[in-house]
């Protein structure tokens, strides 16, 4: 690749011809204009990438309605045909592999390979809910008093609202979309404003793996939250889907309340990871590079906050330190970065004030690199000698900002980890796989990952407790969110 700007490559320019973003709202199977359009543009540079479709009330109405038209037919086809349907889906993702990877990482700033590797984990989603499609078991009961049988079916739900973040602009939209479509729900997608362009060409890819007109539609948005209120308030829409911030996710529920939906809620995390003395250092050092800087460290599940044994913490911290100064920071045209910039410079000016203030309650700067002048990039920055009562500790950080505190005692490292609203993923590294199986049965949290820095699996139910949500994405779990259960007692 030659050239030096993303949004120059001829491959990502053709590709934006062919879903053409200016008629960016998806309703009943057409791909609409709109009065107005909104920018999405590359953090990396501040170029346009495209303008899209800006969707108004009215389309978010006329999606709703286009839904409740598709769902009498939908929900009566065979669980066969929907997964043949999401099979070709991922046939059809994998062969655009190369366009989605450089339109992901135009939209979002992230280095091609987590681009690439994004792509692959979002096709995954169509591909296992393809299966899971054809096993929606129920069950047959003899009541226990004699007389009567009960069979338990599992049935759609309805019309469902699905509401996607700007992190994983492809595999948020695939990991609500998938399971909806397998379980004969259709859907309303609203994507985040930042990426939009990713589920437009997931939109493209959907019509031509044969879904219906009205299954899925889209209305992108500048303004967002007139869309998902307009959704959540129509007597059609029986279910939502929400991933996001813990205070977006809470006002969401509150309007969710109203009339009693189902809610599945995907919220904030901040994720520790645990070095024990015993552990591998460099299988360590390595699964928190991934865990901390996938995605520029713009991931729910990011390790936001990294507890080191005493008795190793220096060494970890050199080899940890020597491997990040070695990782490329920049554009995402550049084949050699690792590293890319933050969404936006608002979100780098956020990061600069979460290291003043850790620095200000005593933390020390082991790391901090230099970036590219111009887009929003922030530095990777490593903290150490963090106290354990740190503000830092005590956030969501969504950025390459990596926070180590030591400690000596187990039950004050428990309290330490468990001593915050989230609890959506947690990491363990230590080579007695008793002890970090028991101690990851203490932690609070919905996810650990035992001596490896990637725990997302489109086959395991994925979600958290306390403040970081309610619901399961993905494995047998996944589908059963837009499912109602329904039992016949019948005697004979």
């Amino acid at each position: 690749m030659t050239e030096t700007r993303i949004v120059n490559s001829p491959i990502l320019q053709e590709y934006l011809r062919q879903i053409a973003p200016d008629r960016g709202v998806f309703i009943g199977g057409e791909f609409r204009a709109a009065e107005k359009t909104f920018a999405v543009t590359d953090p990396a540079t501040g170029d346009v990438v495209g303008q899209i479709a800006d969707g108004s009330s009215a389309d978010a109405q006329a999606a709703v309605e286009a839904a409740e038209q598709a769902l009498v037919a939908w929900r009566q086809t065979s669980p066969r045909e929907r997964s043949v349907i999401l099979r070709r889906a991922f046939d059809l993702m994998l062969e655009e592999e190369e366009q989605l990877t450089l339109l992901i990482s135009a939209e979002h700033g992230k280095a091609l390979t987590d681009a690439r590797a994004e792509v692959r984990y979002a096709a995954e989603f169509f591909r296992w809910f393809s299966e899971e499609a054809v096993r929606i078991e129920g069950t047959y009961v003899p009541a226990p008093g004699g007389g009567a049988r009960t069979i338990v079916t599992h049935r759609p739900i309805g019309v469902v609202a699905l509401i996607t973040p700007w992190n994983f602009p492809a595999a948020m939209a695939t990991r609500k979309l998938a399971p909806a479509l397998a379980a004969g729900c259709t859907a309303l997608l609203r994507p985040a404003s930042f990426t939009p362009l990713t589920s437009l060409a997931v939109m493209h890819i959907l019509v031509r793996a044969g879904v219906p007109a009205g299954v899925v539609n889209m209305v992108p948005s500048s303004h967002a939250s007139e869309i998902s209120d307009i959704w959540l308030a129509a007597e059609p829409v029986r279910a939502v889907s929400f991933t996001g911030s813990t205070r977006v996710g809470q006002i969401l529920m509150a309007e969710a309340a109203k009339r009693i939906l189902v809610s599945s809620m995907e919220l904030g995390g901040n994720a520790p990871f645990v070095v024990a003395p015993d552990a591998d250092l460099d299988a360590a050092v390595e699964g928190a590079l991934v865990a901390k800087l996938r995605g520029g460290g713009q991931a729910c599940t990011a390790a936001n906050r990294l507890y080191v044994h005493a008795d190793v913490a220096e060494e970890f911290t050199r080899r940890y330190v020597a491997r990040i100064s070695a990782m490329p920071v920049g554009p995402a045209i550049d084949p050699h970065t690792q590293i890319g910039p933050v969404i936006s410079e608002a979100a780098a000016a956020e990061m600069h004030g979460y290291v003043d203030g850790a620095l200000a309650e005593g933390a020390r700067m082991a790391l901090q690199l230099e970036v590219p002048c111009g887009g929003s990039f922030f530095p990777p920055t490593v903290l150490t000698d963090v106290p354990l009562d740190a503000t830092i500790l005590q956030t969501e950080v969504f950025g390459p900002i990596s926070p180590i505190a030591t400690w000596t005692d187990e039950e004050e490292l428990l309290a330490a980890v468990n001593g915050t609203e989230f609890g959506l993923a947690s990491y363990v590294f230590s080579q007695d796989l008793q002890w970090a199986m028991k101690f990851a049965e203490s932690m609070e949290v919905g996810m650990v990952g035992i001596n490896r820095g990637l725990i997302s699996d489109p086959a395991a139910p994925f979600g958290g407790v306390k403040q970081s949500g309610i619901g399961r994405e993905g494995g047998h779990e996944g589908v059963h969110e837009f499912l109602e259960t329904q039992y016949l007692s019948v005697n004979w």
